[in-house]
């Protein structure tokens, strides 16, 4: 005899194999993830803000000319 199969779980699961495929391309066709991509914007903000706030700026009063 054969086994009992639900129809419904097997739908369901082949359709999550189908959407896992397609996710797959898609990574590979489209490069970064949302996640990766919000991750590299927050470090690279985090970058320019650590470098603006080390950066030594000139007023002209503050240098005397010879």
């Amino acid at each position: 005899m054969g086994e009992i199969v639900n129809l419904r779980r097997a739908r369901k699961a082949r359709a999550r194999v189908r959407d896992d495929e397609k996710a797959q391309e898609n990574r590979l066709r489209f490069g970064l993830s949302k996640a990766e991509r919000d991750l590299a914007d927050k470090s690279r903000s985090l970058a320019e803000r650590r470098l603006e706030g080390h950066r030594l700026d000139e007023t002209p009063g503050d240098r005397e000319e010879s």
